[in-house]
């Protein structure tokens, strides 16, 4: 991805360029996000995750290891803050129907309506998954992690990391097989 890029905007800032966080800010807001609403499954409380997020980088700079990616070591910071808010709720919160799914550009009218419905019903299903279970689907088919990668972030081993994904895609097609047979 950004490792070289990251390191030097990384010494850049510790030298004292404030605007070289400016640059991982810019890089990372949107997949640190994403990471949170994925466990949170609100973009309110997402969109605070990720600011805390980034003020955590700053506080805990000095206890980053610049021999793993910057981006692991950011994503695990957002994955435990945002399980930290689920934890303080005491519960997960209620599915949110009011999400906005992005429009789906390209083809002919019946066939964006297929993929968008189609888009529609796995997210859904997706959001109806325990938190683990989405978090490992979420860093494996939507940031395109690695299985080291995620077992950096959950600081699992990648055995366990393989094993999480295999049984959590097995449920999730549980959810999704039967709304695919009534939208036909």
């Amino acid at each position: 991805m950004h490792d070289d890029e990251d390191q030097l905007a990384l010494a850049a800032f510790r030298s004292g360029d404030r605007h070289a966080f400016i640059g991982l800010v810019e890089r990372y807001q949107r997949p640190v996000y994403n990471a949170a609403f994925w466990v949170l499954r609100r973009p309110d409380d997402a969109a605070d995750v990720a600011q805390t997020v980034f003020l955590r980088v700053i506080e805990r700079l000095d206890d980053y290891d610049p021999q793993y990616r910057f981006f692991s070591w950011i994503y695990r910071i957002a994955v435990n803050e945002a399980l930290d808010v689920l934890r303080r709720n005491g519960r997960e919160e209620p599915l949110d129907d009011d999400i906005d799914i992005p429009d789906i550009p390209g083809g002919d009218p019946e066939s964006v309506l297929a993929r968008a419905q189609d888009a529609e019903r796995l997210r859904r299903c997706l959001l109806r998954l325990p938190t683990p279970d989405r978090i490992v689907l979420t860093l494996r088919h939507f940031s395109d992690l690695s299985y080291d990668e995620i077992g950096q972030v959950l600081e699992l081993d990648e055995k366990t990391v393989k094993s999480r994904i295999f049984e959590a895609r097995k449920r999730l097609r549980a959810l999704v097989a039967p709304q695919m047979v009534h939208a036909s």
